[in-house]
């Protein structure tokens, strides 16, 4: 399978268009392939018997090897004499009907509609350094002269690098004077890689002559033969700008480190479809002499894993793995793989072009996995939603294990789990089996350690409250539920539709104890203060689409002061506790959140979860000094592990005290 990469980097493309030209210098147009490496595309759309056209032809061979194959009809210009000269003597016994003629190509000497075929091999790039106004006039009386030469479906072919401002100029040419405009990429790379040590693709543009075209057609073949159909000029330019922005990078790899950038990441695309199959993400160790290349493919179902998913997690692998250089890439929703034998098979032609420039020739690549499952996930659902866009609802398989896990995922933010629950099959008392969500199991670890703050204000004697801003798939709302049977929860959340999802795939019950509020968070806790209406404990669980803002849960209107003063006000005031889960992955942010939040309420307890971004911190309007704190946390760890297994939730305990004692911090 052919792949097609798109790279979300930015370099200079000035500076590497500087050092390409620089390094070519003056030498023959043969960066752009020779006939070995082109003969598959002219083959295919010149025919024999063409007379052929070929403008500024210098002095490659690629006329003396059409010749060669059989090209009878074959007329050479070039504006130099020397050059022309230099041709006709060089094929005068071999090849005496090669004509050779100095002309300039925007003044042709020909009659209209003299030739079948016209080729331009590197020629418009040399006479279009720039699009200054004098350029654009030279180019087109260039084009001119190509359409006025060309008969009736004939075929102007023009070998470029297209530089974006030539690119631009075909097209606005072209299309508009009733051409099929088709773009192919050559594969040359690899030969100007060898011979001079720069690459960047170069493109065979077919612009084939249909006078009366009711319409443009605009085609792009990227990878393998079959050439798409794109829809507009746009398009067809940010795919070809795309492959070079990739070549830009892939170059850059196998030049230097950059372990000075942190990290770079590309998507793999099967040519055709938008979802990408794959995204890479290449990270080198600093220090490193680029002499050791690992590429870790990430088990589907694992690529939400802090290690996988977030930059910090793949910052803290690749020390752990010990290459200089790690490729981590993850398998991407809504495609099938069979095995790895057939991952390493469609990767091992881009990982090799990310390799770094130290690792010896002939190296074979190192690939390694989680283990030798490929894993599995099958997506449910996918629609779209009024507030959080589209979304999606998959079931995810690992370790060959029998459950599965399913989750709700915002495709704006599709690494990130918005919400996740055990499922399993049961059979129903007539005998058929079907899934049911396990509320027993807290699939995402950092609600455990927020239910060890429910626990610490519970009294099972009477009646208690708790709202929590974000529903998702409910799951957590449902653990509460049966957790506590005398507890009411209250969730406050944005989007109806989540509301929807909730119940038709995670089994979330709405009853006398468990109710759903659909409206904005803050607002209803503004309302509920005017109504003097309060709560045991509220508990922040809800994500931002944002993720430029450095800080993902909650979002950052929901930890402004007036809002926590807001929240300060909903809570008893007895025993009243603020749950947060924080989510700040920019971490000068954190100093003023914890500020805020230590100026609103008596007394501030982080808890910090081992190999995870998630922090949960307890906010109370008691003050506690940090024994105290510290007594209570234990105390309520202990006694949630036992209600859970009491109420048969659990058959284990629900976390590791110990693990909460360490992340610990008292903040007074």
């Amino acid at each position: 399978m052919n792949l097609l990469p798109k790279c979300h980097e930015e370099f200079s493309k000035k500076d590497y268009w500087d050092t390409f030209f620089k390094t070519r210098g003056k030498k023959a147009f043969e960066w752009y392939g020779e006939y070995p490496e082109l003969c598959g595309h002219l083959s295919k759309y010149v025919k024999i018997k063409d007379n052929i056209l070929v403008v500024g032809c210098g002095n490659s061979k690629l006329s003396m090897d059409l010749h060669d194959v059989g090209y009878s009809s074959i007329t050479n210009i070039d504006i130099s004499k020397v050059v022309i000269d230099q041709m006709k003597e060089k094929n005068k016994v071999d090849r005496p009907n090669l004509i050779f003629e100095q002309m300039d190509a925007t003044k042709l000497s020909y009659s209209d509609n003299s030739f079948s075929v016209v080729i331009d091999k590197g020629t418009l790039d040399a006479l279009m350094p720039n699009d200054n106004e004098e350029t654009l006039s030279r180019i087109d009386k260039y084009f001119h002269e190509i359409n006025r030469v060309l008969r009736k479906g004939g075929r102007y072919i023009c070998i470029s690098l297209l530089q974006e401002h030539i690119l631009r100029k075909l097209i606005s040419y072209f299309p508009s004077s009733d051409f099929m405009f088709r773009v192919i990429r050559c594969d040359v790379e690899n030969k100007t890689l060898e011979e001079d040590g720069n690459t960047f693709p170069v493109f065979f543009v077919l612009a084939t002559k249909f006078p009366g075209l009711s319409q443009q057609i605009l085609e792009l073949t990227l990878v393998g033969d079959s050439p798409t159909r794109v829809a507009n000029a746009e398009e067809l330019i940010n795919s070809i700008l795309s492959v070079q922005q990739s070549s830009l990078v892939c170059d850059r790899l196998k030049k230097k480190s950059i372990a000075d950038v942190g990290e770079i990441n590309l998507d793999l695309f099967v040519p055709g479809n938008d979802n990408p199959r794959y995204t890479i993400y290449i990270l080198d160790r600093p220090r490193s002499k680029g002499k050791t290349f690992v590429v870790f493919l990430v088990p589907q179902g694992r690529d939400t894993h802090w290690l996988f998913s977030t930059k910090e997690g793949r910052q803290d692998f690749i020390e752990n793995i010990g290459k200089d250089r790690t490729a981590v890439v993850v398998l991407r929703r809504n495609h099938t793989f069979k095995d790895w034998e057939e991952v390493k098979e469609e990767l091992t032609p881009t990982v090799l072009k990310l390799s770094p420039p130290g690792l010896p020739p002939n190296t074979k690549i190192e690939f390694l996995s989680l283990g030798p499952d490929v894993g599995k996930r099958i997506t449910l659902y996918e629609g779209d939603t009024k507030i959080n866009g589209r979304v999606a609802i998959e079931d995810a398989f690992y370790d060959n294990a029998e459950f599965r896990y399913r989750r709700l995922i915002f495709l704006s933010n599709p690494f990130v789990v918005q919400s996740e629950a055990q499922v399993k099959s049961v059979k129903t008392r007539r005998g058929k089996v079907k899934d049911v969500v396990d509320y027993g199991v807290l699939a995402c670890e950092h609600h455990a350690f927020m239910c060890v703050g429910v626990n610490a204000i519970i009294d099972d004697n009477v009646g208690n409250e708790v709202l929590v801003i974000g529903l998702g798939g409910g799951g957590f709302c449902m653990f509460l539920h049966q957790c506590f049977p005398k507890l009411k929860v209250t969730a406050v959340e944005i989007d109806e539709s989540i509301r929807q999802l909730a119940k038709e795939w995670f089994n979330f019950i709405e009853d006398e104890r468990s109710k759903v509020e659909i409206a904005d968070g803050i607002k209803f806790m503004e309302d509920s203060v005017r109504n003097g209406k309060t709560y045991n404990a509220i508990l922040f669980d809800v994500n931002t689409n944002d993720t430029s803002l450095g800080i993902s849960c909650p979002p950052k209107l929901f930890l402004e002061p007036s809002v926590l003063v807001t929240v300060s006000n909903c809570l008893n005031k007895n025993n009243g506790l603020f749950i947060l889960n924080l989510v700040c992955r920019d971490k000068s942010l954190r100093p003023k959140i914890l500020n805020d939040l230590k100026n609103t309420f008596s007394s501030v307890v982080s808890i910090k979860i081992k190999n995870m971004v998630n922090e949960i911190l307890f906010c109370s309007k008691v003050k506690k000094d940090q024994e105290l704190w510290k007594k209570e946390c234990q105390e309520s760890a202990r006694s949630l592990n036992s209600r859970v297994i009491k109420r048969k939730l659990l058959k284990d305990d629900v976390l590791d005290a110990a693990d909460l004692l360490e992340g610990l911090s008292i903040e007074l």
